[in-house]
This record gives structure tokens, sequence and C-alpha cells, in this order.
């Protein structure tokens, strides 16, 4: 599974945004059953806060998907 770099302008993003600015979720409300369901991994653990700050460098996983913060 390739990462898919994902570059943001501020000095962090939450989980849930970044789920949606990258296009994994459609809605808030995808992003937010997926994160609830333990869907998602920051950096290899399964995190269950939507509202996570994510910075460069981190890295998300989801089935199928990885995101990588630029």
């Amino acid at each position: 599974m390739e990462d898919q770099r994902v570059k943001i302008e501020t000095e962090h993003i939450k989980l849930d945004a970044l789920l949606k600015f990258a296009g994994a979720a459609g809605t808030g409300g995808e992003a937010k059953l997926a994160i609830q369901e333990g869907e998602v991994k920051v950096n290899g653990e399964v995190c269950l806060m939507r509202g996570k700050k994510l910075r460069p460098g981190d890295r998300v996983e989801l089935p199928g998907l990885a995101l990588v913060v630029e």
C-alpha cells in the first residue's frame, strides 16, 4: 500500500477534517463513524478521537489507504 501524501498549510489538522480533505470520507459523518468504529489508525495505533491534532509526519491508516501529513 503506497502512502498518499496530504499537504497542509496550517500547523495541524484534525483527524476527521483530514479524512474529508483527503477524500477518504465523503462527509464528516462518514469520517466520525469510521473513527468511532476503530477503523482508523494514527501512527500505528487505533485512534478513537476525531479531534486528534495531526502534524506533518503523522501517518493515518484506514483499510486499503495510508495518508501521510506533510
